[in-house]
């Protein structure tokens, strides 16, 4: 049997393992200097968790949930998205108690059954922002121009900021029955046809050819919002750019979810063909009351980081390769001089280096040969003669320079060398 990773899958190895991690490491330190704290919510969820607040009529729920019955009967989905989990949680354990808001961030595997392409895979990995407790326009613009810092600190270029506001549960009821109106009279695809009674919203988000000019030319939402709506669109317009962040305003810009109100946004850009959007979210003032919470208004957004790591390739991906190791230690003779090797290995590692050592026996000129491949910046060479005298032989495998040097002077000489280049 030719066993292989499930279509939609893949595993992420090294050294692109450790690009990951050090794209990871970066935007935490973006999300802790904003003052956003780390939330780890379960890989999987009641059913009904994402039935009652991402939306039953949505592409999610109908076509893509990886949903199951465990051992014990019960419904439960492998998570689709990440802020429903997040809404439970801060339900769960009455964080509406604590000061306000609650600003969360999150890293972790999403998973939605999709036909696999560049950049989108049926396990891909996500991070985002949540901020529950608030509904003032200044959170709004936190958001997202959080996600615009995060895209500048990587230098990714290109983007353009889409904007809408898709109105409150005050406004939006009558928009939708004008958008009903206006799409029984044209002629949709067959799917939006199924649509636009139960919710006509969605095929403002139809990706279908056949579409997009009725979309074009639909009524804009922006002409139905009310007054609080209306002030809060102009507020967090203001505020985007008094930061002189530029976007466009985007009316047909809903998002795939039911749980979105008032601000709607996506960063695109065209150098991922047609999965142009990076970073993707907005308001969901009523979710956590749909989940049988208290009111607890929210705003958020999500960005693929396997997309993400293709702009990095395409921008400025050779920022974050992998650093070499600081240095490898070539063992020459018995037992003993490998486990006098394995001590100094060890002293080497606990003053800071990132440091190794053959673990195969291998020849004197094969361990040579594996330290120069992996990119190694010294090597220690270490044999029963130079033991014997209490030195090693340190190289620097840039200079090509090698000097013997007293084994209590190894660390001093090594990090004199960083110091000199």
């Amino acid at each position: 049997m030719n066993l292989k990773a499930p279509r939609g899958t893949r595993d992420i190895l090294p050294p692109a393992s450790e690009v990951w991690n050090k794209v990871e490491s970066k935007i935490k330190e973006i999300y802790r200097q904003r003052n956003f704290w780390e939330i780890r919510t379960p890989l999987f969820e009641e059913t009904d968790l994402f039935v009652r607040g991402v939306g039953g009529t949505t592409d999610i729920v109908e076509k893509e949930m990886y949903t199951f019955n465990d051992k014990g009967g019960r419904s439960i989905t492998l998570r689709p998205e990440g802020t429903a989990p997040v809404v439970r949680s801060y339900i769960e354990h009455k964080l509406h108690g604590e000061p306000q808001p609650f600003k969360f961030y999150y890293f972790g595997p999403m998973f939605r059954y999709e036909r696999p392409q560049a950049g989108r895979y049926r396990q891909h990995y996500q991070t985002g922002v949540e901020v529950i407790g608030g509904d003032t326009p200044l959170i709004d613009a936190e958001v997202i121009s959080l996600g615009i810092d995060i895209l500048k600190e990587f230098s990714i270029k290109g983007w353009v900021l889409h904007l809408n506001s898709i109105g409150c549960r005050e406004c939006r009821p009558g928009y939708i029955e004008e958008l009903k109106s206006y799409f029984k009279k044209e002629t949709v695809c067959k799917e939006c046809s199924q649509r636009i009674d139960r919710n006509p919203l969605r095929v403002l988000d139809c990706k279908s050819e056949e579409c997009a000019d009725l979309k074009e030319r639909s009524p804009s939402i922006i002409d139905y919002l009310c007054p609080d709506c209306s002030l809060h669109f102009s507020q967090v317009q203001e505020l985007l750019t008094s930061r002189e962040i530029s976007f466009t305003i985007d009316p047909t810009l809903v998002r795939g979810l039911d749980y979105y109100s008032r601000t709607a946004f996506e960063i695109k850009t065209r150098e991922l063909g047609a999965q142009d959007t990076i970073i993707g979210g907005g308001r969901y003032d009523g979710l956590a009351e749909i989940l049988g919470g208290p009111n607890a208004p929210g705003m958020g957004f999500g960005m693929g980081l396997d997309r993400f790591l293709l702009m990095l390739e395409k921008n400025s991906f050779a920022n974050y390769k992998n650093t070499p190791l600081d240095i490898f230690l070539v063992t020459i003779g018995d037992e003993n001089v490998q486990k006098e090797s394995w001590k100094i290995l060890n002293m080497v590692r606990k003053a800071g280096f990132s440091a190794d050592m053959d673990l195969l026996v291998r020849s004197p000129k094969n361990q040579m040969k594996f330290a120069n491949r992996i990119g190694t910046r010294f090597t220690v060479i270490i044999g029963e003669d130079e033991l014997a005298k209490g030195v090693v032989q340190l190289k620097d495998m840039e200079k090509g320079t090698q000097n013997e040097v007293n084994i209590e002077e190894l660390i001093s000489n090594i990090e004199a060398n960083y110091r000199g280049g």
